[in-house]
């Protein structure tokens, strides 16, 4: 397909949200959307890419062709066959915090290919849309906890495609108890150097003990999770990085010791703690510069919010 499929002043508005990966022991598998979303509006116009950012990350972030949005929607129209517009007026607004444990270079992807999905199809929320957009997203990414959960909503367990290379998801039901607090330093921390500290194997024990926990915490989240302070347990990635993060697992370990289950969010150093029910943190046992948010778990995914296409009469 070329480019003359895109009208002129077509516009698609796209909201996604934030996640926290890993949640303890399911490194790099499982995922959980969070009630904080990046919104792209994104305009085909004549000719050239304008990119104008808003709110987190906005003073960090290339505002050129090298924007990562820009970057996913190429690959979700090359996927597709599709030449690229003439132009396009991308507007980001986002609202997840950069680098910190949050999943919002997914986020970026994630929402960069379903507007270009959505500048093309009526529909992106079927569920081979969402299957091509969580694999293709899971790629760009490098792992697809975070990317799936963004796509998807809700709770998300992720493994790798055994017939080859992409992703399989699984969304399992969360139970209606499961609350969550985020506790956010003002420090960053990007995933590369979190993942740069990680060796390539890990102890028989260490690995034993982390399938455990991670199929505990499946059970945990839900039907029963009363369970979640054994079943956040981790032996594999938090503390091999503990030097990265370490007023963050000063935080765990205190929050743990009083019973409430607190893991590092995805590479940190935000902090995840999930509870049975409603939980307090107190805000002031937490080190200067720390927020108490209570972002809510996001039900659903990725979404087109508005969708214009002028008149061809």
């Amino acid at each position: 397909m070329d480019s003359e499929q895109f009208s002129l002043g077509t516009s698609v508005t796209v909201e996604v949200p934030a996640s926290s990966a890993n949640l303890g022991p399911g490194f790099d598998s499982i995922g959980l959307a969070l009630g904080i979303t990046d919104t792209v509006q994104a305009t085909v116009c004549g000719d050239g890419v304008r990119i104008s950012v808003e709110g987190q990350g906005a003073e960090a972030v290339p505002t050129d062709e090298t924007h990562l949005v820009w970057r996913s929607a190429l690959t979700m129209w090359q996927q597709l066959g599709v030449e690229p517009p003439p132009g396009l007026i991308l507007h980001c607004r986002n609202g997840i915090p950069h680098s910190r444990g949050l999943g919002s270079s997914a986020a970026a992807i994630v929402a960069g290919m379903a507007t270009a999905l959505a500048l093309v199809r009526d529909r992106i929320d079927g569920p081979v849309a969402l299957a091509m957009l969580s694999d293709l997203a899971g790629d760009l990414e490098g792992h697809p906890d975070n990317a799936s959960a963004s796509v998807y909503g809700g709770l998300t367990v992720s493994w790798a495609n055994d017939e080859g290379a992409g992703w399989r998801t699984v969304r399992p039901r969360l139970h209606p108890d499961v609350t969550v607090a985020l506790l956010l330093p003002e420090a960053t921390l990007s995933t590369d150097s979190a993942r740069a500290v990680l060796g390539d194997t890990v102890s028989m024990s260490a690995a034993a003990s982390t399938v455990g926990r991670a199929a505990l915490l499946v059970h945990a989240l839900t039907e029963e999770p009363e369970l979640l302070l054994p079943a956040t347990r981790d032996w594999l990635h938090q503390e091999p990085r503990r030097a990265s993060y370490e007023q963050s697992m000063e935080v765990i370990d205190l929050l743990r010791a009083r019973g409430l289950a607190a893991t590092i969010s995805g590479a940190g150093p935000a902090v995840l703690v999930l509870g049975a029910g409603e939980f307090e943190v107190d805000a002031d046992t937490l080190p200067t510069g720390w927020q108490v948010l209570r972002p809510g778990i996001a039900a659903s995914g990725v979404r087109v919010v508005s969708h214009y296409a002028p008149s061809t009469v």
